[in-house]
């Protein structure tokens, strides 16, 4: 078997459990994808050691706009996505996604890694402490639309810096404004396809004085390893999506929690 192929097959494994977190939390599997390709690539020495988080992340992004989307119809389909916020929600993350996808570039891989893992690591812990609080906690209004989409334009440009589909970042942002926890995974879901394209379109036009597409790549995204992922994770997701019926609430903010510090720690050791 030729290393593209295998390289290939790794990046459809890791689709396939990609898609199914992106469904399960609404993440897009970006907090995923990131450490585990930029290991893949090192492996297979696709390209310079100091372009792979950066190629990584943008590969991620592309491969978010095909996962969410399958994500998204799933959570569509069980009444899940509040679609009275989700266009003040797209708008903030359309902006920042696409500022930040020029942006990215500019910056050096460890500046983006340590961005990346301390954002998640409070995240993470944001989200656990949540799952042990009763019900009973003090309900808060959502913000005015304007401060809604201000809110989102900031999470959309952190989530495009570093390759994620911006559940990580929306879905305890719509909780702390006592938005049902499967709302906002699925408004989640459904945002993460503007950041992945907004995103993408920047850098693929940031990137492509970099690689060319004769060696496989549109941008900094790598299109053999999109390829891979998304060939699994498109029918993964629906399945994700379909569980958040059947766990309470509190297991799936754990999982989320303990998905975040994980991948925390992968990243900071790459």
């Amino acid at each position: 078997m030729s290393e593209l192929l295998l390289l290939i097959l790794y990046c459809a494994l890791l689709g396939s459990g990609v898609g199914f977190l992106a469904g399960l939390l609404g993440i897009g599997g970006g907090l995923v994808i990131v450490p585990v390709l930029s290991s893949i690539l090192l492996h297979f020495a696709i390209l310079p050691p100091e372009q792979v988080v950066i190629v990584a992340i943008a590969t991620s992004l592309a491969s978010i706009l095909f996962t969410s989307t399958s994500s998204a119809i799933a959570h569509h389909k069980n009444g899940n996505v509040p679609w009275n916020l989700a266009p003040s929600i797209m708008i903030g993350v359309a902006l920042g996604a696409l500022i930040s996808g020029f942006m990215a570039a500019l910056l050096p891989g460890d500046v983006i890694r340590l961005v990346f893992s301390v954002s998640v690591v409070l995240i993470a812990l944001k989200m656990f402490y949540s799952s042990t609080k009763s019900d009973s906690s003090t309900a808060r209004k959502m913000p005015s639309k304007g401060l809604l989409t201000f809110f989102t334009t900031i999470t959309g440009g952190l989530s495009a810096m570093i390759g994620i589909g911006g559940g990580a970042l929306l879905v305890p942002l719509l909780t702390f404004f006592s938005l049902d926890m499967k709302k906002a995974i699925g408004c989640a879901s459904a945002c993460g396809i503007v950041i992945a394209l907004f995103g993408s379109i920047g850098y693929i036009s940031s990137g492509s004085t970099h690689f060319s597409l004769a060696d496989g790549f549109a941008g900094f995204v790598y299109l053999p390893a999109l390829l891979g992922i998304v060939c699994t994770s498109w029918f993964t997701a629906p399945l994700g999506a379909k569980s958040t019926q059947y766990l309470p609430v509190s297991t799936i903010k754990k999982i989320f929690a303990a998905l975040l510090l994980v991948m925390a720690a992968n990243m900071i050791i790459i």
